[in-house]
């Protein structure tokens, strides 16, 4: 099967470390989410997958030059302008001559997702899309879809008010679509599948919807890519995607990485070419590549960019997220959000 990844939003909710990295290409447990997501499609059957690009392209192209992530061969859509989310799958489906059954996948979500039983769904019902459900505590962050009982979707309500929401069962961001949906989406403006093209699906019966029980993740926001990471470390998410090696005590640390025997480590990651002094605490922290703690620092759910500096004695609490280069004094007390 192929498949659209879209990969080209901004990050905005990552900032500062989506700055200069496209949020998919920020290091989970030392290795891109990009490539967690593609080994779990992969291992879905999913054999070529086109990524819809918009935000600093050629960090992808740069970084998979040989067009093979994570065993998936990959093609790029690079969009000289943003058309919003059923834009690029229509940019993206058009450049990659997509003319079958074909799934369209949120770059950002780590999911060990039945594609098959989505597919027999979808073909049994002979809709024109499928989208997988999840259910969430709260669902106020995403689109919530009520369906009939059995699974034509009643109505798409984008990020409803707790109170308000007709379900708990949100839009997972993946769908399966038939080619035909693509001459539905106007081309030359921006268009929302959530807003403009589920909506009108739904209004005409076309639209279907099945919910997976299984592991899933939005990784966009400070607290759930530290809860993703903790996920990594304990062998949570699902059962799909890069297997990280060497996890002592909770903790991963790449060969390169300087720890100090004094140092404590509890479910951190202490990436490439890091360093951590005497005395310094982490507890729940992700240190991205070349960043330093200085000795007694004491980091508690922190965030640290490349190459950020933490000063001696320094304390963060969660969510602190320092961004690359930056330098925290010694001594000060950060509190996060």
């Amino acid at each position: 099967m192929k498949a659209i990844v879209l990969v080209g939003g901004m990050g905005t909710r990552l900032r500062p470390l989506t700055w200069d990295t496209p949020k998919q290409m920020l290091p989970l447990v030392g290795t891109p989410i990009i490539e967690y997501v593609l080994s779990a499609l992969g291992q879905q059957g999913v054999t070529d997958a086109v990524l819809s690009l918009g935000y600093l392209p050629d960090r992808f192209i740069e970084a998979y030059p040989d067009n093979v992530i994570a065993g998936v061969r990959v093609s790029y859509a690079v969009e000289s302008e943003p058309l919003g989310t059923a834009g690029a799958i229509r940019f993206a489906a058009e450049r990659a001559k997509i003319d079958e059954t074909f799934l369209v996948f949120n770059g950002d979500v780590l999911s060990d997702l039945d594609l098959g039983r989505l597919l027999n769904f979808h073909r049994e019902r002979r809709a024109a899309a499928s989208i997988s459900l999840h259910a969430v505590e709260d669902p106020s962050r995403f689109g919530v879809v009520p369906t009939m009982p059995d699974g034509q979707v009643v109505a798409f309500v984008e990020k409803p008010a707790r109170e308000e929401a007709p379900t708990n069962l949100i839009n997972a961001g993946a769908y399966l679509f038939e080619p035909s949906v693509l001459s539905r989406i106007e081309s030359g403006r921006a268009v929302s599948v959530e807003r403009e093209t589920f909506p009108s699906l739904a209004r005409e019966g076309a639209l279907f919807a099945l919910a997976d029980s299984g592991y899933w993740l939005d990784t966009g926001t400070p607290a759930t890519f530290l809860e993703a990471t903790l996920d990594v470390l304990e062998g949570r998410n699902g059962h799909r995607g890069p297997r990280p090696t060497s996890i002592e005590n909770g903790s991963w640390r790449h060969p390169s990485a300087f720890v100090s025997a004094d140092a404590v480590l509890e479910h951190a990651v202490v990436d490439r070419d890091c360093v951590v002094a005497a005395h310094a605490e982490l507890h729940g922290v992700i240190l991205m590549p070349g960043s330093v703690v200085e000795a007694g620092a004491r980091l508690n759910g922190a965030i640290v960019g490349p190459g950020a500096v933490i000063g001696a004695g320094a304390r963060l609490e969660a969510t602190c997220v320092v961004g690359p280069g930056e330098r925290v004094e010694a001594g000060a007390l950060l509190l996060g959000s």
